[in-house]
């Protein structure tokens, strides 16, 4: 088994030598064979410091792609070099020392991952997560185990993964569904694949005894509408602007026109009342009608 751990970095030069000293830890035993970083053009001497490991690989792309393309061009190069599993990466997170062998216990999968958990408490999930039957959603690690105590496959939560923080894909997977959409940049892209895998039948779960660290993300899920529903509040323009592009899009391909409608509905309702914010909304109607057109280029009038 030859699995390349694929990581994606841009400008956070600690946090990626953090995540490489601790995939030298990994057990060789799994098969983890080799470390591929894709650099995003970073500035902060990342490059010239990767050019001094001599225990991993890697490449400096000529510009910044964001998580999307690097982990198109990540993925497509794991393949490439004859891996069978692609560990998948972005280089804020930490995967716990026993994180790929408990991984890989579970057998039969396509695309699967660890529980991601706030790095600075690791009983709640960095993620909220929707449990498979329903409606229902859980932040609290506890809530996970015993949702994986239910259910006919020990240990999972079957059709649930946060991909790209520790998850693995097969090279089976990557030749029926092809690799990420450059395109999109950042925010949606991770959606887009988990739902094009989807499509194609994979078998997707994510492994509760498996446990990947990752920043709190303290703005996602902002409640909304009486605390009935969230939204996806950012104050970046950059991450904004490619969430409701790439969004729409999503919706639109794999929900259906219904379901971009109720994102609409949520988006004014939140830049309007709940967080009253109006040039938002016409940022996000100038994303998605770029997006709806087939122009992935509005982005980069953000970015620093």
């Amino acid at each position: 088994m030859h699995v390349a751990a694929v990581v994606v970095t841009y400008n956070r030069l600690s946090l990626l030598q953090r995540l490489v000293e601790r995939l030298r830890e990994v057990d060789p035993a799994t098969g983890l064979t080799e470390i591929l970083v894709v650099d995003n053009a970073s500035t902060d001497g990342t490059g010239a410091w990767l050019a001094t490991q001599t225990d991993l690989v890697s490449q400096t792309l000529a510009t910044n792609s964001g998580g999307a393309g690097g982990f198109d061009v990540g993925l497509a190069w794991a393949m490439e070099r004859g891996a069978d599993l692609a560990w998948m990466m972005d280089d804020d997170g930490v995967p716990a020392p026993d994180c790929l062998t408990r991984l890989l216990e579970h057998e039969g999968l396509d695309f699967w991952g660890p529980a991601v958990l706030a790095e600075d408490d690791p009983g709640r999930l960095c993620f909220p997560i929707r449990l498979p039957g329903g409606t229902r959603v859980v932040h609290a690690m506890s809530e996970v185990e015993a949702a994986a105590g239910d259910v006919a496959s020990p240990g999972l939560i079957p059709g649930v993964v946060i991909p790209f923080n520790g998850v693995l894909v097969t090279r089976d997977l990557v030749e029926r569904i092809g690799t990420p959409r450059a395109e999109f940049f950042i925010w949606g892209d991770d959606v887009e694949y988990l739902w094009r895998a989807e499509r194609a039948g994979a078998r997707i779960a994510t492994v509760v005894e498996a446990h990947f660290a990752h920043p709190a993300t303290d703005d996602l899920g902002t409640p909304m509408m009486f605390g009935r529903t969230t939204y996806n509040h950012t104050p970046s323009d950059l991450k904004h602007y490619c969430m409701a592009r790439n969004n729409t899009l999503n919706l639109r391909d794999y929900r259906g026109w219904p379901f971009v409608l109720m994102f609409w509905v949520k988006t004014l309702w939140f830049y309007l009342a709940t967080h009253r914010e109006p040039a938002r909304v016409a940022l996000s109607a100038r994303a998605a009608y770029a997006g709806l057109r087939g122009d992935f280029s509005g982005h980069r009038r953000y970015l620093r």
